[in-house]
């Protein structure tokens, strides 16, 4: 029979428990005037563990958990003092009629004695529950994260198609020679989406090539209305970048040129290693000032890419996209794994 994760967990804490338990009576049992342990001891220890067992099971997950502070500090008073009258009227007089303290001093006596022990029993259970209560927020944090980048990818391959069947079909409808080489380029790209980024990170090289590829076929859109420049130097190393995290900003540089820009369209792109693994990403387009430049910064895939980078690169990139003397530049630095 398998035993589910659940039972597990359950029996970790249940070993745990039983380990601690031996520990703290080893230590609390142990006197150096007698070297075996007395047989009060036992009687004594387990009503500490009794008291234990009663603020780790009852009053910590129904109320300290819930937030009900004030009802979780009256209830663990009286079981403290409980603690203290089965002592007092019960074990004192049973092993101790005539040797211990009554009144104040007694009392106070005994809260010394149980104080530590049964700090330690609780205390123990507090931080086993703080600490399966952080696995489940991380592996919680982890399946969020992980959907909401599905999520993320999933609005690229749309994005895409969006915008470039618009041009297929304008080729179709004049009968282009071109149309049969844009539905190759597009061919490729989308088996580039579907079948080789469904890890989290792929090979460095492949996204270069992708790349190539995508701007190929959005480089018909320009013609010959500019110019559009692809720097790519060999890429030295076995590094890892997460899939279509360039291709946005690309996309963009070729859609807002040639929307607002008849002739003199000017397109570079520039993609450099440097020795330490930091990727540095250069792109620039022309435009006109006075047709879209309230468009620039907006649109749904700059602000998928923004979430994607915080996600998947949160303290390992540096993003600046600056607009002066009607170009558009963005400069994305990316410490690569």
């Amino acid at each position: 029979m398998r035993i589910n994760s659940k039972n597990k967990a359950l029996f970790a804490e249940a070993s745990l428990q039983l380990i601690l338990l031996v520990v703290v009576f080893i230590f609390y049992s142990y006197e150096r005037k007698y070297p075996g342990i007395q047989h009060y001891k036992y009687a004594f220890f387990l009503n500490y563990v009794i008291a234990s067992f009663i603020i780790n099971y009852w009053l910590l997950p129904k109320f300290l958990y819930k937030k009900k502070y004030i009802e979780f500090v009256i209830y663990l008073t009286l079981v403290i003092g409980l603690v203290i009258f089965v002592e007092e009227a019960i074990l004192e007089q049973i092993y101790f009629p005539d040797t211990r303290g009554t009144g104040f001093p007694g009392v106070f006596f005994n809260l010394l004695s149980a104080m530590p022990t049964i700090t330690i029993l609780a205390g123990f259970k507090f931080a086993w529950d703080a600490l399966h209560k952080q696995r489940e927020l991380e592996s919680l944090q982890s399946a969020v994260k992980e959907s909401e980048l599905l999520y993320l990818k999933s609005q690229i391959n749309p994005h895409f198609l969006f915008n470039n069947l618009n041009n297929l079909y304008a080729y179709a409808v004049e009968q282009s020679p071109k149309t049969p080489e844009i539905i190759l380029e597009i061919s490729g790209i989308l088996r580039y989406m579907l079948y080789e980024c469904r890890e989290e990170y792929v090979p460095l090289a492949k996204e270069v090539e992708h790349l190539q590829n995508f701007i190929n076929i959005s480089a018909m859109q320009i013609e010959d209305r500019g110019e559009v420049n692809f720097h790519n130097p060999d890429l030295h190393g076995d590094y890892r970048i997460a899939p279509l995290i360039l291709s946005v900003f690309i996309e963009n540089a070729f859609k807002h040129s040639a929307s607002s820009q008849t002739d003199k369209i000017l397109i570079d792109v520039s993609i450099n290693l440097s020795s330490t693994g930091t990727l540095i990403f250069e792109c620039s387009n022309t435009f006109m000032t006075d047709t879209n430049t309230r468009d620039l910064s907006k649109g749904i895939g700059l602000e998928n890419v923004k979430k994607r980078l915080s996600l998947l690169y949160p303290d390992t990139h540096k993003l600046s996209i600056s607009i002066e003397d009607n170009t558009y530049a963005v400069t994305l630095l990316l410490e690569l794994k």
